[in-house]
């Protein structure tokens, strides 16, 4: 599943690409035809990441909200401007398993590269997680906006844009250069002002949008009058937003926190270090487009990690493998179904 860092993502490419624009909204699949046509050939005038929810505004006070849930997934096609904050050599966003193709030569300029990062570093896909912190760059690119990608063809040529629709696609918002196609969504509907409102009043603090004394004090004062265990509180979207999967385990084992103990007798100076630490994690995630947890990396060691999975978690998919600070061997248990890899040593 998208976890928030990738969803800021796709937001800031809505707002660079789409802000501003009139689009022709289709749904080739036929499952959102009706709403398809209630925003096509509407300007849109926002959009707002909060957690794992996108909203994306249009004319007269309507929104869409999505919601890419396990599987859902956006594609982009066409001309491109980046974000600043989160280009790429490649004009890739989002996740590891993410790929995108490079249809321009410019586009394959070095970038200013990020803070602690040094080079071009291309991951285990092919993928250039490298950030860059100048000008937006403007490429012709296809890429794919998910963690399940697999299956998925090559990449149109210029002279095919718009391309055709590839797959059981739910929406598609089409400028004059851009096209944005929707897959499998967990929520793909329309909503007024009141109803979004209403939507991100269910939801616990995003710290890129509030990362302040109040939101802090929220997650706190929730996770501690909990009897449910802190592995299953983090990754309820109404105590804090954003952290899935990969997150819940790193900051977990990050916090030396045993997944099982209850929120209630987590001792509050925890509970705000775990509000920090998503906090820190959540920007580096949305600026390198890479979910990278382990701290102190320079060199070398840096360039493994953004290339490798493998090399950028203390123990998320490490099952059997030893914890790389005490040696014991990482076991792996169902919670809430889904993965919860921890240090029975580290985290007891």
């Amino acid at each position: 599943m998208p976890e928030g860092h990738s969803v800021h993502r796709i937001a800031r490419q809505f707002d660079r690409n789409f802000v501003g624009h009139r689009v022709a909204a289709s749904s080739p699949q036929g499952r959102f035809a009706e709403g398809a046509a209630v925003l096509d050939g509407q300007t849109v005038r926002g959009v707002q990441a909060v957690g794992k929810q996108m909203f994306v505004e249009f004319e007269g006070e309507l929104w869409l909200r999505v919601h890419l849930g396990m599987y859902g997934a956006w594609d982009f096609a066409g001309e491109i401007v980046v974000d600043p904050t989160i280009a790429s050599a490649n004009g890739r966003m989002g996740h590891t398993n993410q790929r995108g193709t490079v249809l321009g030569a410019d586009a394959l300029d070095a970038a200013p590269a990020a803070a602690g990062s040094e080079g071009t570093i291309f991951d285990s896909a092919g993928e250039n997680s490298l950030s860059s912190i100048g000008a937006p760059r403007k490429a012709r690119v296809h890429v794919r906006v998910s963690e399940e990608t697999s299956g998925l063809p090559d990449a149109p040529g210029d002279e095919d844009f718009p391309p055709e629709p590839v797959g059981a696609v739910r929406l598609r918002l089409l400028t004059d250069a851009t096209v944005a196609d929707l897959r499998g969504p967990t929520a793909c509907e329309l909503q007024s002002t009141e109803q979004v409102e209403a939507t991100i009043a269910k939801l616990g603090p995003d710290p890129l949008l509030d990362d302040g004394p109040v939101a802090e004090q929220r997650v706190v004062d929730t996770i501690r009058r909990k009897p449910t265990p802190i592995g299953q509180l983090l990754m309820d979207q109404a105590v804090v937003a954003g952290i899935g999967n990969v997150y819940r385990a790193e900051m977990l084992f990050r916090a030396r926190l045993n997944p099982h103990t209850p929120g209630k007798q987590v001792p509050e100076d925890i509970v705000r270090e775990l509000w920090c630490d998503w906090s820190r994690l959540l920007r580096v995630g949305v600026e390198t487009g890479q979910m990278m947890t382990m701290d102190g990396l320079s060199g070398e060691a840096y360039r493994l990690a953004m290339a490798n999975r493998a090399d950028r978690h203390w123990v998320y998919h490490r099952a059997g493998l030893p914890c790389r600070v005490c040696g014991t061997e990482i076991i792996v248990e169902e919670m809430q179904a889904r993965k919860l890899y921890w240090c029975p040593s580290c985290q007891a």
